[in-house]
């Protein structure tokens, strides 16, 4: 009765949904260009919710997860600064979950016959991490964060202009690896970034890098619970955002990099699981 109950109801959500993109075609076009990725408090209305669910089961039916994609980067070039004002206290707690990564980053770098100088944070967020790392790791002589949004990139850089060694820039960040990467670098994604991307563009990101040179990447990312790598090894939406759960390991391992670490952890009271993955590029 309850599964029933259920069925019915998605059923009207999205009927209505549907009839509410035809009668507010612009309304809709505004909630794709602003992006829908999360629903934070009061700033999206009911209507709005239930057009937002009708687009993301249209696009997935169709398997058009490029407009997943962009809806997803809407997203974060749009509403990064106030995501990261509602968040600060679950981002210091998630620093602290994450650290046991970064002392086997200290570890992997002592193996390393070459140095590293610079670490690249893709989707740096308001560079509390970045921030945090230039401290553990005083050897790095810059950090550089990568971010989507304009106006959180310049917060940042007014927050941090004590610190020398960090530098914020505004662009895409597979953009900027393309036209400014270079070998000996740390590349790093905290909490999520990864799974924004298609398999497909991931994939590409991922080999590019791999071309550069000697690189390490540190993918802290989260999966589907239900997401089962032996029935389905590749890439699938999952979640209320309908991001990318991805193979992580199998896609690194596509991409001539070599795994050094790989965990994961159960985040209380949240509907994923997060993937832990050291690498390094094989020369």
């Amino acid at each position: 009765m309850n599964n029933f109950r259920s069925l019915l109801v998605n059923f009207l959500s999205n009927t209505i949904g549907k009839l509410l993109i035809i009668v507010r075609p612009a309304k809709a076009k505004r909630l794709e260009r602003k992006g829908m990725t999360l629903v934070m408090g009061n700033r999206i209305t009911f209507s709005e919710k239930l057009m937002r669910r009708a687009i993301l089961k249209k696009v997935e039916k169709n398997e058009n997860f490029e407009a997943l994609e962009e809806f997803h980067k809407n997203y974060w070039k749009n509403n990064g600064p106030e995501f990261f004002d509602n968040t600060l206290d679950r981002l210091h707690k998630d620093l602290v979950i994450c650290e046991f990564i970064f002392e086997h980053l200290k570890e992997q770098l002592l193996e390393e016959e070459d140095d590293y100088c610079t670490l690249v944070e893709i989707g740096t967020g308001n560079g509390t991490v970045l921030s945090y790392l230039s401290e553990e790791f005083p050897d790095l002589q810059e950090l550089i964060g990568i971010d989507l949004s304009n106006e959180q990139t310049i917060r940042n850089k007014k927050k941090y202009h004590h610190n020398s060694k960090l530098n914020f820039i505004n662009q895409d960040g597979f953009e900027w690896v393309l036209e400014n990467g270079h070998s000996n670098t740390i590349f790093l994604t905290f909490m999520g970034v990864l799974e924004y991307f298609t398999e497909s563009r991931l994939e590409e990101f991922l080999k590019t890098i791999a071309t550069l040179g000697n690189s390490i990447f540190i993918a802290i990312e989260p999966n589907g619970l239900e997401h089962d790598f032996i029935k389905n090894p590749n890439s699938e939406p999952y979640g209320t955002e309908r991001s990318f759960s991805h193979n992580y390991l199998k896609l690194f391992e596509k991409s001539n990099f070599k795994i050094w670490h790989h965990s994961k952890k159960k985040i209380e009271g949240d509907n994923s699981i997060i993937s832990f993955i050291g690498a390094t590029t094989q020369f």
